[in-house]
């Protein structure tokens, strides 16, 4: 579906801006992890298997990589290398974020011997769109989970917790350095690589999926398609369940089974 009017001026619309949204219905995120558990895609029934190509997961805001654990142990199943991301909580400074996603995706890389899949949910899949374009060199293909990359339109209760973030990194440099070298730091006008990278349009040679749900309580689905509709996927759900609905399971392992890349060149074992 093709990005509504009020959204193509800009490919990412700087401006934040608080969004109307039924957040309620995230109560029922259990539904969906309840949904995968009883689905045969759970157990890689009904799904292309893996080559063995490396799979790094990006959690969303808030989140670490320990809830996205459903997902890595299914990839692992089906027959991918599945890696966390390592870049902790993701509530800090972007730029730090992204490049703490670049080391791990240069060490699934080195250690594979082939160019690695991101999957990245909600602000994790931005962070995955930045890290693609900082180093297209390591990456096999991109897909995201209701990640708000044509510009942020959130319940204004997730936008609060953004600004205590950011007031915390703030205070945090304060601190450190005694002055604010950064002032726009973790908002849309910050000037640092990864956020500049991420309000760009993914580079040509890079796959990109983006998978939404229209009864997203957190950001406005509007701002999570691209123009292309062949790249664009609805799911039912909700947006917290995206990363354990098995819709998104299948349309994940459809998405890497086509972007197989063959036999991988002196890989490195996994560490211990």
């Amino acid at each position: 579906m093709p990005v509504p009017n009020s959204v193509e001026p800009s490919y990412f619309l700087r401006d934040r801006q608080p969004a109307s949204l039924p957040i309620w219905l995230e109560s029922l995120a259990v539904l969906d992890w309840l949904g995968l558990h009883m689905s045969p895609v759970y157990w890689g029934c009904g799904v292309p298997r893996g080559d063995g190509t490396a799979v790094v997961l990006v959690p969303g805001f808030l989140g670490d990589d320990w809830y996205l654990l459903e997902l890595y142990s299914w990839l692992r199943r089906i027959g991918y290398r599945p890696y966390m991301s390592r870049i902790g909580r993701n509530a800090d400074c972007l730029d730090l974020l992204a490049s703490r996603l670049i080391e791990t995706t240069q060490t699934a890389h080195r250690q594979t011997g082939r160019k690695v899949h991101l999957i990245g949910h909600s602000l994790g899949g931005m962070l995955a769109r930045a890290g693609a374009s900082i180093r297209p060199d390591l990456v096999s293909s991109v897909t995201v989970l209701g990640s708000p990359f044509r510009g942020i339109r959130s319940h204004p209760i997730v936008l609060e917790m953004s600004e205590r973030v950011r007031t915390r990194i703030l205070s945090r440099r304060h601190r450190a350095a005694g002055a604010n070298e950064q002032p726009d730091c973790y908002t849309s006008a910050c000037s640092c690589t990864a956020v500049s990278a991420f309000q760009q349009p993914m580079p040509d040679a890079i796959p990109f999926v983006a998978i939404y749900t229209r009864t997203d309580g957190i950001v406005d689905w509007r701002f999570c398609v691209n123009d292309d509709p062949a790249t664009n996927f609805e799911v039912t759900g909700t947006h917290v369940g995206l990363a354990f609905n098995p819709q998104v399971f299948h349309l994940i392992a459809r998405q890497l089974s086509r972007h197989a890349i063959g036999s991988p060149s002196r890989p490195e074992p996994a560490a211990a």
